[in-house]
């Protein structure tokens, strides 16, 4: 899989420098271009994890841009509205993740995203805490962080 991504990169510049074009609009059709001739080329062989796995990392940065936005706007109406419509709490998140990576990539997710903060992970590596500042449901607040971003994560990372 790193071979491939090295030559898909090293298309991807090699594109960039015959079309003299540097744009970041270039960069990403040459990317493109690049991963179609790889996957063209490798078609049919059995170790294919590369082109599974760059659709799910676009998907994911998608994903992750789109929560921000959300919890963006959800935390900018909330400062901006004389009445407070928070109900903050902690909940404890049961993980799926179990390598400190897994962990520390969903944890830093969580965070990133206004309205939320990962506080602390239990001893066994089984339970993250998590503030936010809005937690209508639990059951729905922990569903939500477990088919967001734990499962797309996972996705990647194994």
């Amino acid at each position: 899989m790193k071979n491939r991504f090295l030559s898909n990169i090293l298309l991807t510049f090699l594109w960039v420098a015959l079309t003299g074009n540097f744009q970041l609009p270039n960069y990403i059709f040459g990317f493109a271009v690049g991963f179609f001739i790889l996957r063209i080329i490798t078609s049919g062989r059995k170790d294919a994890k590369y082109f599974r796995i760059v659709p799910k990392v676009i998907g994911f940065i998608f994903f992750f841009l789109y929560e921000l936005l959300k919890s963006n706007l959800q935390v900018a109406y909330e400062v901006m509205t004389p009445k407070h419509h928070m109900t903050p709490g902690i909940v404890k998140v049961p993980l799926d993740a179990s390598t400190d990576i897994e962990i520390s990539f969903l944890a830093n997710l969580i965070s990133l995203t206004p309205g939320t903060l990962s506080l602390d992970v239990s001893t066994d590596k089984k339970v993250l805490y998590v503030h936010s500042m809005y937690i209508q449901d639990r059951d729905s607040f922990i569903a939500g962080i477990k088919n967001g971003f734990e499962k797309r994560l996972l996705e990647i990372l194994r």
